[in-house]
């Protein structure tokens, strides 16, 4: 859940257990004070109909209705009230209604009740004029009082839907009012990481980091990250020039290097040749070693060339042909391995000493990592989005999964390597792919186990091409 997100909700939960409490608070303060006063109110007319209310009647003649004065509907008129007189006995002497029943206000009680939707109070000492034979005497009734409580229940429950859509409403605006003010708080944030995902993205250490406005934890961040980025930014002009400086010096050494080593060469050879016994050895043993240090130093002049950007001169050569010419410099080399070739004419446009190079590492890496007597097959062709490309497989054990992600880099040797290699030769491929604006890959083997390796190139005027070169040429070289 977004940070934003997670901040209005905690605010709004926060103002609504607030809200809530308040509210109970209130509400119960509010409730029981219309409740107190409506059961004050009651007390109080009840008593002052007691006090005011005069009445004279006759028991025996039941028939004759009581003098009341003042009558009590005037009591009872806009107070949705009901009231009704009592003898000493019990007997219900006069009402405001025509009847008489003791429903809906029940049975007199000493104490206040809710009845039948009234509050209902029994006033005593309430002076009855009663008639009997003998003459007229005082006598005290009981004065039974009842004011529907239907108004005042509605009013608390307006009282408690109004303070429960409060609560609601007051929510809902602490949800809304968090959100804003989250994302007003979340924008710089936003920016910053925007910005660094387009600096990860560049990889470009240079951009500026927006600066927030203000002095707080944001903009020290921004500030923060700014150094960071201006160091890196340094480390790395630092690191690109060194490392420029070491791919010149390797570039300009390998060059030089190959002048006194192609004289020594030349000396050795005639050592080689007229020396005999330890001496021609001796001299074979160092012809051999000053070739393979000409190998290493070639190798490192074209890696150099292609990490300063050096690009040799490009021609029209086939691919097909290359194939052709690598396979037979390796057959007398290539022990029992059998190199079988499915070549067809695929033009491009490159530096044919660099693209033999690349199939000849490729062979030799096919030779040196597989059993003697392993099928090596090599194949060139153009495919139908105008793509050249040449494939060497072999049917070996193939890569080990461990060494996959590393093969291409350089000095990256394998555990199976039998030739003394220098870990250059698929680097070198890479290269060599890469100055020519293709690629090289490693892909599962269609029929079981193997390395096979895939460089694709652009290929260059393919309908003419496959009309001056024929059709594909199948061989084997042994």
């Amino acid at each position: 859940m977004p940070i934003r997100t997670r901040l209005s909700a905690v605010s709004a939960l926060l103002t609504f257990v607030i809200l809530c409490a308040f509210a109970v608070a209130i509400g119960s303060l509010t409730v029981h004070r219309i409740r107190t006063d409506f059961n004050r109110s009651v007390s109080d007319a009840a008593s002052e109909i007691a006090r005011e209310v005069h009445i004279v009647y006759n028991p025996s003649e039941p028939s004759r209705p009581p003098v009341v004065d003042p009558p009590l509907g005037a009591f009872a008129s806009g107070n949705h009230a009901e009231i009704r007189v009592l003898s000493r006995f019990g007997e219900a002497v006069i009402a405001q209604a025509p009847t008489t029943r003791f429903t809906p206000l029940g049975r007199p009680s000493e104490l206040p009740d809710n009845v039948n939707g009234y509050r209902v109070v029994v006033a005593t000492h309430t002076p009855v004029v009663v008639y009997s034979p003998s003459g007229y005497y005082l006598g005290e009734g009981l004065l039974q009082y009842g004011r529907a409580t239907a108004e005042t229940e509605s009013t608390v429950r307006r009282v408690e839907l109004f303070l429960l859509l409060g609560v609601l409403a007051g929510t809902a605006l602490a949800l809304l009012a968090g959100r804003a003010i989250a994302r007003r708080a979340m924008n710089p944030i936003a920016e910053l990481t925007s910005t660094a995902a387009e600096i990860a993205r560049t990889r470009d250490p240079s951009r500026n980091v927006p600066q927030p406005r203000g002095d707080d934890e944001v903009a020290e961040l921004a500030r923060t990250l700014q150094s960071m980025l201006q160091q890196l930014d340094a480390a790395r002009s630092e690191t690109e020039a060194m490392l420029a400086r070491q791919r010149q010096f390797v570039a300009d050494a390998s060059h030089e290097l190959r002048t006194p080593l192609t004289s020594v060469l030349a000396n050795l050879e005639l050592l080689a040749e007229s020396l005999d016994g330890e001496q021609g050895d001796a001299a074979t043993s160092a012809l051999r070693s000053s070739r393979r240090m000409r190998r290493l130093v070639a190798d490192l002049l074209l890696l150099a060339r292609s990490d300063v950007g050096r690009v040799v001169p490009h021609r029209r050569c086939d691919l097909a042909q290359v194939a052709v010419e690598a396979a037979g410099e390796l057959g007398p080399v290539s022990g029992q391995h059998e190199i079988s070739l499915d070549v067809q004419p695929a033009v491009v446009e490159g530096a044919r000493d660099e693209l033999h190079r690349l199939t000849i590492n490729l062979l030799e890496n096919a030779i040196r990592h597989t059993p003697p007597g392993t099928p090596i097959h090599v194949s060139t062709r153009v495919t139908a989005d105008g793509r050249a490309e040449l494939v060497v497989e072999d049917e070996g054990p193939g890569v080990p999964p461990e060494l996959a992600s590393t093969l291409f880099e350089r000095f990256v040797r394998g555990a199976g390597d039998r030739g003394g290699s220098f870990g250059l030769g698929l680097a070198i491929v890479q290269a060599v792919a890469s100055s020519h604006g293709g690629s090289v890959t490693l892909e599962p083997r269609a029929g079981g186990p193997g390395a096979r390796f895939v460089v694709r190139l652009p290929a260059s005027d393919l309908d003419h091409d496959r009309q001056h070169h024929g059709t594909a040429l199948q061989t084997v070289v042994d």
